[in-house]
């Protein structure tokens, strides 16, 4: 695809005037960099075959879209990591989560420092993930951990509070100055490690102050005062009594799409900043609208919780303990000026690189192969397209439901509540309850049936 781009305007070259050819060229050249393929189809037939329980179609558009280009091979590694978890293999899951949790904080501060990008678009970058990603891959890391040993899953907690309190950090302390004070926290860390440090019989001060950030940072999640309440009593469960924690990804999360911005006047005060750390342009009056990728979330889904029946007798309907579509795009609102500064500090560069050529070709004012020149500057911006990367098989909410239980086997079914009203298709599954001990099962469930396999645990 990207051959034919540069075919395609190579003709550009051929048809402008000899004293203009070299900058011309530099402009088309570049203009081949940019690409023409766009992240957004192929997550749309990602989306499509998942959403449809083609876990194996899904597969193999990933395996093909990392090997067609490198650049997108991290983000499409969390999509597998969804794939791989909804078929049943939580520690393959995990593996490729921690790549490329790995791998983005390699390049955590890196992006600024590549100007490649500033003649180009974002999409010449490495793609270094959006601060919900890094929070999450952390929370999931968790989630998944907890479905095959449990080993580290409060290991992952921790970082998941630890990150997210690092990425607000370092923006700094000033509030005018640092928009991500507003970031929304994950509850799901410390609810998750509320429950690990409960099942030990003994840490029920860690446990109760865990429970407290959940109140404090889900008020909406209606178990959160009786858990808190729990704890503080110093009980697990009764005797003779095991615990079930039902854990549903329910609906289709947020996305990446191009919209067109007219910058504001804060974005361009930044890209003003931008553009003296990468050149000598300073950033005019009036800028044209530019192409940037905005976080949205999808219109409301068919199922709105995940109801539980045990031994045939209704037990409860999942809880929302972080709600991922609100999240993503609150945070990504808050330094949503920052996205737009870096579109207009690229379009500031690249009028300045066509004035250069001009200047250095000592082409007259109004001449044909300045016209040419000016033509190709055009073609040159036109080509930009916003960088659409990201996470896009993230579930719209993480839910939970905490059922005390008898030890024993027991037949557990769950259904999909719809919006409508109507249960969904219900998911049957046969799970054994252990004295004082946590059970786990995770299902995932984006319209009105569960997508892949129904995971429990009992680590």
């Amino acid at each position: 695809m990207e051959r034919e781009c540069c075919l395609s305007h190579s003709h550009v070259v051929r048809s402008a005037a000899p004293a203009a050819a070299a900058g011309v060229f530099v402009a088309a050249g570049l203009i081949c960099l940019s690409g023409c393929a766009s992240h957004a189809d192929r997550l749309a037939q990602v989306r499509s075959a998942y959403f449809a329980n083609d876990l194996s179609a899904a597969n193999a558009i990933l395996d093909a879209g990392i090997k067609a280009d490198p650049r997108e091979a991290d983000v499409l590694k969390l999509e597998q990591a969804i794939v791989s978890l909804s078929a049943g293999q939580p520690q393959q899951a995990e593996k490729l989560l921690r790549e490329v949790r790995d791998r983005f904080d390699e390049l955590e501060g890196t992006q600024l420092a590549n100007t490649a990008s500033y003649l180009t678009d974002d999409q010449r970058r490495a793609y270094a993930g959006e601060d919900y990603e890094k929070i999450l891959i952390r929370a999931l890391l968790a989630l998944t951990n907890l479905m095959h040993d449990g080993g580290d899953a409060e290991a992952f907690s921790l970082q998941t509070i630890a990150k997210q309190e690092e990425i607000i950090s370092a923006a700094g302390t000033e509030q005018e100055k640092n928009p991500k004070l507003a970031y929304q926290r994950v509850a799901l860390a410390p609810y998750l490690r509320g429950i690990l440090r409960e099942a030990t019989h003994l840490d029920y001060d860690d446990a109760e102050r865990s429970y407290v950030a959940v109140v404090n940072w889900q008020p909406g999640f209606r178990p959160g005062p009786y858990d808190l309440e729990r704890a503080a009593r110093g009980t697990h469960s009764a005797p003779g009594n095991g615990v079930l924690y039902v854990f549903a990804l329910t609906g289709r999360g947020p996305y990446k799409q191009e919209v067109v911005e007219v910058p504001s006047s804060a974005a361009l005060l930044i890209a003003g900043e931008i553009v003296s750390a990468v050149g000598s342009q300073t950033v005019p009056p009036n800028v044209a609208p530019v192409k940037v990728p905005r976080v949205v979330r999808p219109p409301p889904g068919a199922t709105q919780s995940v109801a539980i029946t045990v031994n045939g007798q209704p037990v409860g309907t999942t809880e929302t303990i972080t709600d991922v579509s609100d999240l993503a795009v609150r945070q990504y609102e808050a330094v949503f000026p920052q996205v737009v500064a870096r579109a207009v500090a690229r379009r500031v560069v690249k009028k300045g690189a066509v004035v250069g050529a001009k200047e250095m070709s000592g082409l007259d004012k109004g001449s044909l192969a300045g016209f040419a020149l000016d033509m190709a500057g055009v073609a040159w911006e036109a080509t930009e397209s916003a960088d659409t990367r990201c996470w896009g098989l993230l579930p719209d909410k993480i839910q939970v439901l905490r059922v005390e239980l008898p030890a024993g086997e027991h037949d557990l079914a769950l259904a999909p509540q719809l919006v409508a009203g109507r249960p969904g298709l219900a998911r049957n599954e046969r799970i054994s309850i252990v004295n004082g001990r946590n059970t786990y099962v995770l299902a995932v469930v984006p319209d009105t049936a569960v997508v892949g396999q129904v995971l429990v645990s009992t680590p």
